[in-house]
């Protein structure tokens, strides 16, 4: 395989330090040709002064100044805003472009790479929960690839290789249950940040791993799963699998049930996506089924995952309902993390969101950028 390069959108989050980490374990294959982030102008500067990329943008162009004089002796080209982050989703150096700028903000470049027909390796959810029709459309317009890097997507991208989209009975994505899987609904009114911040078997961002505890992420992940692969709400299913072993399962119509399986590592996911088709190989700890022990399965209670619930019914409703109610859980989550509201407020909040948004179609940016702004305003107005 020749060597690719690779633009990471969101190169200081997790999934951007996650990425930098598989590029350096195969150098052969892969190469840095731009890095971006939204804020965090230090380990932006850090990152380009190691991997020399041909351009560093910073979506906050009030600090495009510090950054160029932090990068001052280099020829590294630094870029600021909108036009910036675009500007590293389309650079011609890059065959791969790793969507991870979290926010709407991550909308707009996803949809310049796949404009460019750049290979997209997505892992924010913002772009297909927000504006999945858009995006899509857009991907067979171009011929871009979309190659999914959530772990439970890429399972699913897996499972579905070679097989015929009108013979898939369902798709089943896995959920750990979050940090707080094992509490008991009233006790859940007292739970801190920092308790809902211990994953019991992913390493993620403070955002997603609450995700994980409220089940939100299932429910983004549903409505992804739609969009990406073609199959409608009501047959997508979400389990538990407390070992985060199987990453999702797909089922065919005669009854066969195809799964993948392997460490909860998300280096795994995103090397697949850098170096599909191929497969490198493994450089991190391969599964040993035999060692890996008990898997078990089971239903998910929706009344204990109210969340899950109102994705399920934003999802089905469609328009700008998913992206009203995406926006209003970021706020919500943000201020859960702040402390200054409670776990259990987090869905009470979502709902009244989605009450107080007229529903609308979704089949322009503009209506898209212009829900999520309604939805966030309206959330931190009910949080004062």
């Amino acid at each position: 395989m020749p060597v690719r390069g690779v633009s990471i959108l969101g190169s200081t989050g997790s999934i951007g330090r996650q990425t930098l980490e598989v590029i350096d374990a195969a150098p052969d294959r892969f190469r840095v040709s731009a890095l971006a982030a939204s804020r965090n102008i230090e380990v932006l500067a850090q990152q380009a002064q190691r991997y020399r990329p041909a351009l560093a943008a910073i979506l906050d162009e009030s600090l495009a100044p510090e950054l160029e004089t932090r990068l001052a002796g280099t020829e590294i080209q630094v870029v600021a805003g909108e036009t910036g982050l675009q500007a590293a989703a389309t650079l011609s150096e890059a065959q791969v472009v790793v969507g991870a700028i979290s926010g709407i903000a991550g909308l707009a470049p996803v949809l310049a790479a796949i404009g460019a027909s750049k290979r997209l390796a997505l892992a924010n959810k913002e772009p297909l929960v927000s504006a999945g029709a858009i995006v899509m459309s857009e991907a067979r317009r171009c011929g871009a690839e979309v190659i999914p890097v959530d772990s439970e997507h890429s399972a699913l991208f897996q499972c579905l290789l070679g097989h015929r989209r009108e013979d898939v009975r369902r798709l089943i994505l896995t959920a750990s249950g979050g940090a707080l899987r094992d509490l008991a609904p009233q006790e859940l009114k007292a739970v801190t940040a920092e308790r809902a911040l211990a994953h019991p078997t992913w390493k993620m961002g403070p955002k997603v791993t609450v995700d994980s505890a409220t089940m939100m992420n299932k429910g983004l992940e549903v409505i992804e799963a739609h969009w990406l692969f073609g199959v409608s709400v009501e047959r997508i299913e979400v389990v538990l699998h407390r070992q985060s072993i199987v990453h999702s399962l797909v089922e065919f119509m005669d009854g066969a049930v195809l799964a993948q399986l392997s460490q909860p590592d998300m280096r795994l996911p995103i090397q697949y996506a850098l170096s599909y088709p191929e497969r490198a190989p493994v450089r991190w700890g391969a599964l040993e089924i035999a060692q890996a022990g008990e898997l078990t399965f089971g239903a998910v209670d929706l009344a204990r995952y109210p969340c899950l619930r109102l994705a399920y019914a934003a999802a089905r409703q469609g328009g700008t309902a998913p992206a009203v109610m995406n926006a209003a859980n970021e706020v919500a989550v943000s201020a859960f993390l702040a402390g200054t509201i409670g776990f259990i407020d987090i869905p009470r909040i979502i709902e009244a969101v989605l009450e107080r948004c007229s529903p609308a179609s979704a089949d322009t940016l503009e209506a898209v950028i212009g829900a999520d702004a309604e939805a966030r305003r309206i959330t931190h107005k009910l949080l004062r």
